[in-house]
């Protein structure tokens, strides 16, 4: 069973805490049904060297819900990606290995 929207923020928001950065806009958010494919294969994040985060969440309306939190308060991604089994929140600080 996968996490509610207020579990989600509240795990991402301590872990946000944790990365040293102080703006939205430094972070990517986004959704999926594969965020390790996501994360690792496609933005090229450093999995032993970098900071992210990703967590089920109980449905994809509530994944998208996430998303828009986070989009809404400056975060970079954007609506609209995902499937319809896209369940999973990602994110992780953009760096000049990352891809967007």
């Amino acid at each position: 069973m996968g996490q509610t929207y207020d579990e989600i923020v509240k795990r991402i928001d301590e872990h946000l805490g944790k990365s040293g950065k102080r703006y939205y806009s430094e972070f990517y958010i986004g959704i999926s049904n594969n965020a390790r494919e996501r994360l690792f294969e496609q933005h090229h994040v450093d999995m032993n060297n970098s900071w992210w985060i990703y967590d089920t969440a109980q449905s994809t309306e509530v994944a998208r819900d996430v998303e828009k939190h986070y989009l809404e308060l400056g975060m970079r991604g954007g609506t609209g990606g995902g499937k319809e089994n896209s369940n999973m929140v990602y994110c992780y600080v953009v760096t000049p290995t990352t891809t967007e």
